[in-house]
């Protein structure tokens, strides 16, 4: 969904537990793929890397010539995101698999470059191994995000200095109360917000426009309101014109109205409000991942085929 983030810098982490490719964009997650890595004796190496070389068609020097579509490589000795066949279970020699549709968009989002981390359980903490809405690396270096402190009386954080310049993005879970603003890919604020019935259903996602918006301002009314657009999300439902702002205006999502100050200060054109009924709280690692129905019930997860006797070859 790069909708949620439509600019801002990338940063993609492999976790190899879960067999799972993330994408985040100005530190939120925009995209999630399963990935097949490298099988027993091929083992995907851990650890940061950068995008070296980036090539629509590509055939495999190691592999009996291989075809390996929307090649981005990571190593000199051949290992790369491309997309490939999806069995299940680490099948690659050493590449990172991706379905050929998502490995398209992948190839379109990314640049020269850009960082990828590649996580086990053993190499990295768990937050990044098995990782969440928030990108928990910084983009540029990989390293492991410094969780944000000191929050105030109110228990509210607000630290636009981690990030003084750089594209807002900020994201309402109603699931757990909790409003979480990113400038720049760094979270900056964190609030928690009071949330009455079920406002929303599903995720849906609004930006910024230019000018001054009609009627008064939902959340402080002693200030001008806001034009903001609703963004097509996929799979999104219709939610009810103009939901969101009468989930304000009626009270059944409550801002403190010292953060929202602080937010509506920080706004600017072309930022993006996400909301969600999903939880943004990282999932405690299991080595597996969780999937959620709207409704918040578990979907069993598949039970993964059993290995050929001879798995392709890359």
């Amino acid at each position: 969904m790069p909708e949620l983030a439509p600019v801002g810098p990338v940063v993609i982490v492999v976790s190899l537990p879960e067999q799972l490719a993330y994408v985040y964009r100005n530190g939120v997650r925009i995209g999630v793929s399963t990935v097949s890595t490298g099988k027993p004796g091929h083992e995907t190496p851990t650890g940061v890397f950068t995008i070296l070389q980036k090539q629509r068609e590509h055939y495999s020097n190691l592999y009996d010539n291989a075809p390996m579509p929307f090649m981005q490589r990571l190593t000199w000795d051949g290992v790369a995101l491309h997309a490939g066949r999806i069995p299940g279970y680490p099948a690659s020699h050493g590449c990172v698999r991706l379905p050929y549709a998502f490995s398209e968009k992948l190839f379109a989002t990314t640049s020269h470059g850009m960082t990828v981390v590649i996580a086990s359980e053993a190499s990295h903490a768990p937050e990044v191994a098995s990782p969440g809405w928030f990108a928990p690396v910084d983009p540029a270096t990989g390293a492991p995000r410094t969780p944000i402190e000191d929050a105030d009386a109110s228990g509210d954080v607000w630290m636009p200095e981690r990030a003084p310049e750089g594209p807002l993005t900020i994201v309402l879970s109603t699931r757990d109360g909790t409003l979480v603003v990113l400038r720049n890919g760094v979270e900056i604020g964190r609030a928690a917000v009071q949330v009455v019935d079920e406002p929303m259903h599903g995720t849906h996602a609004y930006v910024l426009l230019e000018g001054p918006g009609e009627g008064p301002n939902a959340v402080l009314p002693d200030h001008p309101s806001l034009r903001w657009l609703a963004i097509p999300v996929p799979d999104a439902g219709t939610p009810p014109e103009g939901d969101l702002h009468q989930a304000l205006a009626t009270g059944r999502i409550r801002v403190a109205d010292a953060f929202a100050h602080r937010v509506y200060e920080a706004l600017r054109p072309g930022a993006t409000v996400v909301v969600t009924d999903e939880s943004i709280q990282r999932a405690p690692p299991s080595g597996a991942l969780t999937l959620l129905r709207a409704d918040g019930t578990a979907v069993a997860p598949a039970t993964p085929s059993p290995a050929p006797t001879q798995p392709p070859l890359e």
